[in-house]
């Protein structure tokens, strides 16, 4: 079973990966994925229900946004992209947004695991998710706001500049991958380094941790920083948000092949996800996310989030 982590919970998992959508001519030559396998949600795979009941889950389609409120799911412990106290570069979307759209912000607080979306945007109690991979089946989606890539961290006074999943230190480097949910379901990076027979050297951490901790999916970048293991495979957002609130530098990588053979995937679209019926107010998204363009890149670049489709941050960073 493989699973994508977004949002720093895995938002995707399922017995086999579906294939994702590749553009014939992405920009600059960048492969573009325009849905996510169910291989993925690396930091959004919790939204298991978006996750492990995808293919099941039944949306009221009598269901439509609230026209007094900006009603917006989302965990309340999962920095960077969120939390109840509206520090995370989805809660400064959303603001955004209610601005734009002159109304009040409206939270349903619940943690990113199983059954998120069925316990919040399915009952009704709110009307979006700020960060789901573009396409993703239950859900209408607005167009993509930004585009990650699964990264590599590493402490910069080792030099180990690690940019390839073929490079050959990975042979006998210690690596923390993050696995998904109670049954460990892997993420792509446990994946291909496992079909190129990387296996002994790998340690797992749980992209959804111990909740009664601050951010539980940031424990796997800890490791990296008091040296438990070398080298780090994380979703971008997450991995670069917290390699700079680390008291030691972290070198940050993005993970090539962008598309390892296969066909898997560690490059992302991700846009915002609303119920099928509510159209109109995918399209009233749509508009606000074109005309904030510039405020959403300035927001998701203040938190460190590695751009595929605009030139990376500096391969190193600190607090």
């Amino acid at each position: 079973m493989c699973a994508l982590v977004i949002g720093g919970a895995a938002l995707l998992s399922s017995p086999a990966c579906r294939k994702a959508d590749v553009a014939s001519a992405a920009p600059s030559g960048v492969a573009r994925v325009t849905s996510a396998p169910s291989s993925q949600l690396d930091v959004r795979a919790r939204l298991a229900d978006v996750a492990g009941t995808a293919a099941g889950l039944v949306v009221d389609t009598t269901l439509t946004a609230s026209p007094t409120a900006l009603r917006v799911c989302a965990d309340p412990n999962n920095l960077p992209f969120s939390n109840k106290a509206g520090a995370g570069f989805e809660n400064q979307i959303a603001r955004l947004i209610a601005h734009d759209l002159h109304e009040p912000l409206d939270y349903t607080w619940w943690a990113q695991r199983r059954a998120f979306v069925r316990n919040t945007l399915v009952q009704g109690t709110c009307d979006l998710v700020i960060g789901v991979p573009n396409n993703y089946g239950p859900l209408l989606t607005t167009q993509p706001y930004y585009r990650s890539t699964y990264v590599f961290l590493t402490r910069a006074s080792q030099h180990l500049h690690i940019a390839s999943l073929d490079d050959p230190q990975l042979r006998h480097l210690r690596i923390g991958v993050q696995l998904i949910g109670d049954d460990f379901a892997n993420t792509p990076p446990a994946h291909a380094l496992s079909r190129r027979g990387i296996i002994q050297n790998v340690r797992g951490y749980p992209v959804q941790g111990n909740y009664a901790e601050p951010n539980p999916p940031a424990r796997i970048v800890d490791a990296l920083a008091r040296g438990d293991i070398d080298v780090a495979i994380v979703w971008g957002p997450l991995g670069g948000y917290f390699a700079r609130h680390e008291p030691v530098r972290i070198a940050v990588a993005p993970v090539s092949p962008q598309i390892d053979q296969p066909f898997l995937p560690f490059v992302f679209d991700i846009a915002m996800g609303v119920r099928r019926s509510d159209s109109v107010f995918a399209r009233r998204l749509d508009s606000v996310i074109t005309n904030r363009r510039p405020q959403i890149d300035s927001i998701l670049a203040a938190y460190g989030v590695p751009r595929v489709d605009v030139p990376l941050a500096p391969a190193e960073a600190s607090e």
